[in-house]
């Protein structure tokens, strides 16, 4: 019957024993995907101004006020991922903080685009659009298949911190273009198993409530992929 129940509705189950309905997990799917999109669209907007208006762009980059406010976005991001992590299901709280969170984002990714050259910030869009459809469709594909990606998550994790680690010791002690350009390509990919590890995520575990975290983390994937594809390629 509730096979029967799931042709009738036209939604298709994504895993193997999947015991929830389809068609809520599907609109909960639906739901994230379109909140990341308003999240990309909105960083591009913002980026978009840095990057062509100057005056913003030398603002941050040439007087003091600019690198202290630059630093302090830095910090003030990481404190709005953890404000969210015990708010996400808080109405309308989420929202709000999900806004300040992708503006706060979308500042730093304008400034490192205004100093990249435009080849360069095509060549990245173009390869980070291709490997986040590509992974997403390999992720649901795999799903239906019955593969299971949540091992993933201990080994992303430390591969994370080798990789926080290794970019303080870059900013103390430079090691040349070429540790530049490996770090860079390395970063991208552990950012490409985070895309597979969060869209199983998507999939199978996060709470119908939790859309705004897991907004939050596949927006994360893709803005630090795009943003490693940018800083491997040494410009």
């Amino acid at each position: 019957m509730s096979g029967k129940s799931d042709v009738e509705s036209g939604a298709r189950t994504l895993y193997p024993i999947m015991t929830e309905s389809p068609e809520l997990r599907w609109s909960f799917i639906r739901k994230v995907y379109t909140i990341i999109t308003f999240q990309l669209l909105l960083t591009i907007a913002i980026a978009s101004v840095i990057v062509l208006v100057h005056p913003v762009s030398n603002f941050f980059k040439e007087s003091i006020p600019g690198l202290v406010l630059s630093i302090f976005l830095f910090i003030f991001s990481l404190i709005l991922i953890c404000l969210l992590s015990c708010f996400h299901q808080k109405h309308p709280l989420n929202y709000v903080l999900l806004l300040i969170l992708t503006v706060s984002m979308a500042i730093p990714i304008g400034l490192t685009c205004s100093s990249t050259s435009g080849k360069i910030i095509l060549e990245s869009v173009v390869l980070t659009a291709a490997v986040v459809v590509s992974l997403t469709l390999y992720t649901f594909w795999a799903a239906r298949k019955g593969h299971d990606f949540s091992f993933l998550g201990p080994f992303l994790f430390g591969a994370l911190i080798v990789l926080i680690v290794f970019g303080l010791i870059q900013i103390l002690y430079p090691l040349g273009k070429l540790s530049h350009m490996i770090y860079g390509c390395v970063g991208a990919i552990i950012f490409c198993g985070y895309i597979v590890y969060d869209t199983n995520n998507l999939i199978k575990k996060y709470s119908y409530d939790e859309f705004i975290w897991a907004s939050v983390a596949l927006y994360l994937d893709v803005i630090n992929l795009f943003s490693f594809t940018i800083f491997s390629a040494g410009d």
